[in-house]
C-alpha cells in the first residue's frame, strides 16, 4: 500500500481526533496550510499536490511515522481481546443504536452546537475505546450550526455556509449488496420524503447521517437536513420525523437490527414509533401488544430542566406530519396524541417528544444527580399514582472523552508519573494515589507551558477577529497588553443561555474592577460562547459583556472569543487556570467543560449544581455559595454574586498568588493533584458508557450483569 492510501485510510476514520500521533502526521505535511483547513485531514489530502507529499516523506521520518500509524489503528480496529468482547457480546448480532440530532466529533465535521452534541460524540467515541457495539444516527446538516462574529456594538450575527462534502470524513452508506442506501418516510398530505444515508467511522463506531437534500424531494424538503435547530415548529417535526423514523429505516436497509434504541434527548422518540409499526406488521399483533416489547428496548436520556428544551408541536401539527404512521399503528388521533400528553384527558394539551419518550422507555435517566431529583419532580404528573421518590427516573452522571481533551503535555506527565498504561488503568483510583508523587515544579512547569501556549493562540485569534470589525485588539486602543503571561487566568465558555448567567460577574463592575486590576495579584477573565439564533436575550447577555471588555479598566484583561467551536473549547480548557461556571441552580443538567478542564491540571469554580455538585469535597477546587436555592431568582442571583466574589477574593486569588522562595503556589498545586486523585477516574465517558452498558444496555437487550466487572467503573448511587 502506497503512503498516500495509508494517509487517506487514517484520515477517514475520525480515530485521529483522539489519537495525537496522527493528528501531528497531518500537521506535519504542512502546520500552516492544516491550520488554515481547519485541522480538516481530508481537505489537507486533497489540496496537497503528490510531489510535495513526496517531497516530505523523503526528507524525513514521517514515512515510517504514517506506517506506524496505519498498523496501529488497524490492530485498534482489529482487535479481540477488549473490554466489550468479555461482556457485552450479547449485543454484537444486535447492537445499540444512538439517535441524537447532533454530533460533536471534529470542527471539521460541524453537525453539533454544544453540550448535547460534544456528549454524543464523546459517547461514540468511548464506546468505540471499550469495543460496545453502536451505530450513531443523525441528520448531516450541510450548513451545519451557524459561525458567530460580533458587529462593532458586539451584537451577536449569524452566518450559514454549505459544507463540502467532498472534503469531510464521509462515505455514502451500502446495503449487503454493495448499493448506496436510500430510504423513504411519509410525510404530510402524502408527501414522500427521500433520504440518503452517509457513513463516518469513529474508530469501531459507525455513525449514520440522513440527508435529504436529495433529487426527488421538494425545495422545502431538501432544505430539512440544512441547519441545525433551524426553522420553525414545522420544519422542527419534520427533521424528528426524518431522524427517528428514517433513522429507523436506514438501519433496518442496512442489515442492522439494534437490540437497544437509546434515545438521546427528545429530538429522535418517534423512533419508538416507527419500531413498533415494524413489530406490529412483522407479528401480525395490536400496538399494545407490542408497546411493552418496544419500551422495553428503549433508553432514554433527557439532558435539561428547562421547559423551553423540550419540543411541543401542535396536534394539527402533529396529524399532519404523522398520521400515516398514526394509522399504521392502528391507533386513534385522540390515542396516538395521549402517548405524547401528561394528561390523555386534556384535548388543548400540546404533544411533548420528552414525554413520548418517557412513557415508551423502560430505562429512563437524568444525567446527574441533582438532574435526576429536577425531572421526576418535573414529570411526576406523568405517573401521577407514585409517589415522588418512586418515579421510575435515574440518574447517570454524563463524563467526557479523555483522548479528545487532554493536553499532550498532560499526557507525557501522566505516563511520566502514573505509568505509561495509566490511560488503560485510568478507572482504577489506586492508580491516581500515585498523583501526589508528582514533582511540584514540574506539574507547576506544564501549568505555565499550557497557560502561555493558550494565550498566544488567543491574542492571535482576538486581533484577527477585531481586525475584521475595522477595529485595533482592545489593548491597543487602550495602550496596555492584551492578556498577561503570568495572570490568573479564568475560563467561562458555554452556551449563552440565560439561566446560565456567565455575565454574573458584571453585576458589580467596581468589585469586579478592583480583582481584575489589583496591582500584584491581577485576575483576567477569557469568555466564549453562542445563543441560539433566536434568543435576544442570550445576546444582550454576550453584548454586554463584551461592551465592558472595551471599557478602559477592563480592556486587555477581559476578553470575549467569538465563534465558540470544539477547537476553541481544547485550547480553553487546555490552558486556563480555573474553569468559571455561574449557572442558576438547580437549571444546570449536568456541565462538562469543568471535568475537561480538571484532566487538564485546571481547578473548577462552580455553583454547586449539575456534576460539581456530585465532585467538590472541598480540597479539589472551589464552591459558589452553599447549594441553596431560591424561587427568588433577583435574590439568589445577589446571594450568588456576593459569594463568587468572596470565595474569589479570600480564596482563589490568595491560593494561586501564595508562592515559596522558588515561586510555586505549592498551595494551589496540591488543591490541583487532589481534584486529579478525586474525580478524573470518575467522570471520563468510559464509566458513563459502562454504567449505561451495565444500568440500561445489556437489560433492554434481554441480557443479564452479574459478570460485569464493576471493580473497574464503580456503582453510582441513585440509579435505579
Amino acid at each position: 500500500m502506497e503512503i498516500r492510501d495509508r494517509l487517506n485510510e487514517l484520515a477517514r476514520n475520525l480515530y485521529w481526533t483522539w489519537e495525537p500521533d496522527v493528528e501531528h502526521i497531518f500537521n506535519d505535511l504542512d502546520p500552516d496550510l492544516w491550520m488554515a483547513l481547519n485541522r480538516n485531514p481530508i481537505a489537507l489530502l486533497a489540496t496537497l499536490p503528490n510531489d510535495s507529499i513526496e517531497s516530505k516523506i523523503r526528507t524525513s521520518t514521517l514515512g515510517a511515522t504514517v506506517t506506524r500509524a496505519y498498523y496501529t489503528l488497524r490492530d485498534y480496529l482489529e482487535q479481540r481481546h477488549t473490554w466489550g468482547s468479555h461482556y457485552v457480546r450479547s449485543l454484537r448480532v444486535n447492537p445499540v443504536a444512538y439517535f441524537s440530532a447532533e454530533f460533536g466529533l471534529h470542527g471539521s465535521l460541524p453537525i453539533y452546537s454544544g453540550g448535547l452534541g460534544v456528549l454524543a460524540g464523546d459517547h461514540l467515541k468511548a464506546a468505540s475505546d471499550l469495543d460496545v457495539p453502536i451505530v450513531g444516527v443523525g441528520l448531516l446538516y450541510e450548513q451545519g450550526y451557524f459561525r458567530q462574529s460580533l458587529d462593532a456594538d458586539g451584537w451577536q450575527q449569524e452566518h450559514y455556509s454549505a459544507v463540502d462534502l467532498a472534503q469531510v470524513p464521509l462515505e455514502a452508506a451500502r446495503d449487503s449488496n454493495g448499493e448506496p442506501v436510500r430510504v423513504i418516510v411519509e410525510g404530510a398530505a402524502g408527501e414522500r420524503i427521500h433520504i440518503r444515508v452517509w457513513l463516518a467511522r469513529v474508530g469501531r463506531a459507525r455513525l449514520l447521517l440522513l440527508d435529504t437534500n436529495v433529487d426527488g424531494n421538494s425545495d422545502d424538503v431538501r432544505k430539512l437536513t440544512a441547519n441545525l435547530y433551524g426553522g420553525d415548529t414545522r420544519m422542527r417535526i419534520r427533521q424528528e420525523l426524518v431522524l427517528g423514523v428514517g433513522g429507523l429505516r436506514a438501519l433496518h436497509a442496512m442489515g442492522i437490527h439494534p437490540g437497544v434504541l437509546h434515545l438521546n434527548e427528545g429530538h429522535s422518540t418517534f423512533a419508538v414509533l416507527e419500531l413498533a409499526r415494524v413489530l406490529r406488521e412483522r407479528d401480525g399483533q395490536t400496538f399494545e401488544n407490542v408497546r411493552e416489547t418496544v419500551a422495553r428496548m428503549t433508553v432514554f436520556t433527557t439532558h435539561t430542566p428547562v421547559p423551553a428544551g423540550h419540543d411541543r408541536f401542535d396536534p394539527a401539527l402533529v396529524e399532519e406530519n404523522l398520521g400515516v404512521l398514526r394509522e399504521q399503528l392502528g391507533l386513534s388521533s385522540e390515542a396516538f396524541l395521549a402517548l405524547g400528553r401528561v394528561n390523555p384527558e386534556d384535548h388543548d394539551e400540546t404533544f411533548c417528544m420528552t414525554v413520548l419518550g418517557l412513557k415508551m422507555s423502560r430505562s429512563r435517566n437524568a444525567v446527574s444527580y441533582i438532574h435526576g431529583r429536577i425531572t421526576r419532580a418535573m414529570w411526576r404528573q406523568v405517573w401521577s399514582h407514585c409517589e415522588l421518590e418512586n418515579i421510575p427516573i435515574g440518574h447517570i452522571t454524563n463524563g467526557v472523552h479523555i483522548g479528545t481533551w487532554l493536553a499532550p503535555e498532560m499526557d507525557r506527565l501522566y505516563k511520566r508519573w502514573l505509568g505509561e498504561d495509566w490511560e488503560q488503568n485510568m478507572h482504577d483510583p489506586g492508580i491516581w494515589e500515585q498523583i501526589d508523587d508528582i514533582d511540584a515544579e514540574e506539574l507547576w512547569e506544564v501549568n505555565e507551558m499550557l497557560r502561555r501556549r493558550e494565550l498566544e493562540f488567543l491574542r492571535e485569534l482576538v486581533r484577527r477577529q477585531f481586525a475584521a470589525r475595522g477595529m485595533p485588539d482592545p489593548g491597543a486602543m487602550h495602550g496596555v497588553p492584551l492578556l498577561s503571561d503570568s495572570a490568573l487566568t479564568i475560563g467561562a465558555a458555554r452556551r449563552f443561555a440565560p439561566y446560565k448567567r456567565a455575565d454574573l460577574l458584571f453585576a458589580d463592575e467596581g468589585r469586579l474592577d478592583a480583582l481584575v486590576n489589583h496591582p500584584t495579584r491581577p485576575v483576567q477573565l477569557i469568555y466564549a460562547g453562542k445563543a441560539h439564533p433566536r434568543d435576544d436575550e442570550g445576546k444582550r447577555i454576550i453584548q454586554r459583556i463584551y461592551q465592558a471588555s472595551l471599557k478602559p479598566r477592563f480592556a486587555g484583561k477581559i476578553v470575549f472569543v467569538e465563534d465558540y467551536d470544539l477547537e476553541l473549547a481544547r485550547h480553553l480548557v487546555q490552558g486556563v487556570d480555573v474553569w468559571l461556571n455561574t449557572p442558576r441552580r438547580p437549571l444546570e443538567a449536568c456541565g462538562t467543560s469543568g471535568m475537561k478542564a480538571v484532566l487538564n491540571g485546571a481547578l473548577n469554580l462552580s455553583v454547586l449544581d449539575g456534576w460539581w455538585a456530585e465532585a467538590y469535597d472541598g480540597s479539589n477546587g472551589f464552591a459558589i455559595g452553599v447549594g441553596s436555592e431560591h424561587s427568588d431568582w433577583k435574590r439568589q442571583n445577589q446571594i450568588d454574586l456576593a459569594a463568587a466574589f468572596d470565595v474569589l477574593e479570600r480564596e482563589v486569588v490568595p491560593t494561586f498568588y501564595n508562592r515559596d522562595a522558588d515561586g510555586v503556589p505549592r498551595e494551589w498545586l496540591q488543591r490541583q493533584k487532589n481534584a486529579l486523585r478525586t474525580l478524573a477516574w470518575r467522570f471520563s465517558s468510559h464509566r458513563m458508557v459502562a454504567e449505561y452498558v451495565k444500568n440500561c444496555y445489556i437489560p433492554a437487550a434481554g441480557g443479564t450483569t452479574s459478570s460485569f466487572p464493576m471493580t473497574e467503573f464503580p456503582a453510582r448511587e441513585g440509579y435505579f
